[in-house]
């Protein structure tokens, strides 16, 4: 897991608080917070001086530039500036299933997401254009590592970019030597990952880098591997089979050396989601509504604002192309043959929107990815390439401002209902919590619990903590269900040797936990009972704790949320 984000974010802060003090500058604004009686005074502030504004504004200027960049991307794809603003428009009208910065700023995809779409736009003017420049290589390169670095799961993602210009470089959409340039930023950009995370060897076992190595071997063979078959199609049939199995078999042997086959990634999920595997590690995922299949929901949401009938029209327009272009390359048409590099970025992009609606249907979380490429696919609908027949017989005008009126109806409401969501939070049983840990415990004192708490103990407490929310450390996973084998049917003295070789002082069980059920199969209690099926006739270790756990924990703190369990 990576932290240079946050690192760049301290520097940027110190560099400008430093600045502002120096000229005497105000950055911030506090004033005192009365609650009602038994609360003590809080203090409030605001401004770019205090570091959660900072953090969050820093987070929200980022993803602001990403909508200049999505009109920018919009206008080049489409040909037109109207393609941009219908791209902006779309984004905004379905914001609500485009993004969660609005509710959950700091997430990494926040900071990683913005790269992707700059990473997409290079790609993007680099099939289309003859003569590239190097500096578009380099940023491309740049772009993939800000996109990688701060978040886990980006490797999937360029994982389907790879699996989308596979195949058009086998067909012909695109050339070969700019296929292979595009490779090798790929596999430099891979390479500067793994210096920079300090030699993690995960990113070496992915799928994605498995793939670009596989690219590369067929690359590297193409002339033998021609000489295979005897048609065309039998020569893709066969590079395309080496690539899928070699990228799994490779992928399989590479997280066997480097030993890093215990690590949950992307792939594993959906993975256990396709064959219904299902053990302790996949269910803490699963279980998760934004892990989750999509909601039935969202196709509706789609089709309320238009979204949806728009890049279904584009898409089965440009599935037509591709079939008439494979019959013709098929019928050994050379002429034809040319035309194909006309239509590569947009074969590309409806590539890449069927892996996102695959990952999206699969794990309702990636429809931040699925539905801002429909946004850039909607501004196709400006293309004279695609709809030149159709403007040709009626005002391109019109034709616009009637899509744009429709969409807007539902657009409107969409963003009436996200501008009236206003509230503040308030968590009064976990400030009670906090004030006893950092009043009633000694600095040292060891503390364990779900993960989500775990982090608010160390972020307002510093005391030392057993686990917390990176749940895709190895190390990390296997004390982390140590801990919440208190919810579980085992002992509890069982329990407490456990904890006590993790040199836990306290442990903070939270009844919600003890019964709380987001959907069938999905309670603590379940989950234990698929992960630890010998005890399943045992009664709950949790309701023995909130009873009496003596002997082996004693209750030294409680209110209507936690209760601290201290560990004899």
């Amino acid at each position: 897991m990576s932290d240079y984000q946050k690192v760049l974010m301290a520097s940027c802060y110190r560099t400008l608080v430093g600045l502002m003090n120096l000229f005497d500058i105000e950055t911030k604004t506090c004033w005192n917070v009365t609650r009602r009686e038994a609360l003590d005074q809080i203090e409030s502030c605001e401004g770019l001086g205090d570091p959660a504004c900072f953090y969050v504004g820093v987070i929200f200027i980022l993803n602001g530039i990403m909508m200049g960049l999505f009109f920018i991307y919009g206008t080049y794809l489409s040909g037109t500036q109207i393609g941009g603003l219908i791209t902006v428009l779309c984004y905004f009208f379905n914001h609500g299933e485009a993004t969660r910065v609005m509710w959950t700023p700091p997430l990494r995809e926040s900071f990683s997401y913005p790269f992707l779409v700059l990473q997409m736009y290079y790609l993007t003017y680099i099939i289309r254009t003859s003569n590239i420049n190097r500096k578009y290589y380099i940023a491309l390169c740049l772009s993939n590592v800000a996109f990688m670095l701060p978040w886990q799961f980006a490797q999937f993602i360029l994982f389907t970019q790879i699996a989308s210009l596979f195949p058009m470089y086998v067909v012909g959409y695109i050339e070969l030597y700019k296929f292979q340039k595009i490779i090798y930023i790929n596999m430099i950009s891979v390479v500067l990952c793994f210096i920079l995370m300090f030699g993690n060897p995960v990113y070496l076992s992915s799928y994605y880098s498995s793939s670009l190595l596989m690219t590369w071997a067929i690359l590297t063979k193409r002339n033998k591997l021609q000489r295979l078959g005897g048609s065309e199609l039998n020569i893709w049939l066969i590079q395309g089979c080496i690539w899928w199995f070699g990228t799994i078999i490779l992928k399989i042997l590479t997280s066997k050396i480097l030993g890093v086959s215990d690590h949950i990634r992307l792939s594993d999920l959906i993975t256990a989601r396709i064959l219904r595997y299902t053990d302790f590690d996949t269910l803490m995922y699963t279980c998760a509504p934004e892990f989750d299949f999509m909601e039935r929901a969202t196709p509706l949401r789609y089709t309320k604002t238009l979204l949806l009938p728009v890049v279904m029209v584009i898409a089965c327009l440009i599935f037509k192309k591709i079939f008439r272009d494979i019959l013709s390359v098929l019928s050994a048409n050379t002429y034809q043959r040319k035309q194909l590099l006309e239509n590569g970025e947009l074969v590309f992009h409806t590539l890449q929107l069927l892996a996102f609606t695959a990952l999206a249907i699969l794990i309702m979380r990636l429809k931040l990815f699925l539905t801002p490429h429909m946004c850039i696919m909607a501004s196709l609908i400006c293309s004279r390439r695609l709809f030149g027949w159709l403007f040709n017989r009626i005002r391109f005008e019109n034709i616009i401002f009637g899509i744009l009126t429709i969409m807007s109806i539902q657009g409107c409401v969409n963003l009436q209902n996200q501008w009236s969501i206003i509230g503040e939070f308030s968590n009064l049983p976990q400030e009670e919590l906090l004030k006893w840990i950092k009043h009633s415990t000694r600095p040292d004192a060891v503390f364990a619990g779900t993960m989500p708490i775990m982090a608010s103990v160390k972020l307002s407490t510093l005391h030392p903590v057993v686990n917390h929310p990176h749940y895709e450390d190895a190390g990390l996973r296997v004390r982390t269900k140590i801990v919440y084998s208190t919810y579980s049917r085992k002992s509890p003295k069982e329990v407490r040797d456990k904890l006590s070789e993790l040199h836990v002082n306290y442990y903070i069980l939270e009844e919600a936990w003890c019964i709380v059920r987001t959907k069938p199969g999905c309670s603590m209690l379940e989950i234990w009972d698929v992960e630890d099926p010998s005890n399943a006739a045992n009664p709950p270790l949790c309701s023995i704790l909130l009873h009496d756990g003596r002997p082996h924990f004693t209750t030294v703190f409680q209110n209507s949320m936690y209760r601290v369990l201290k560990v004899n």
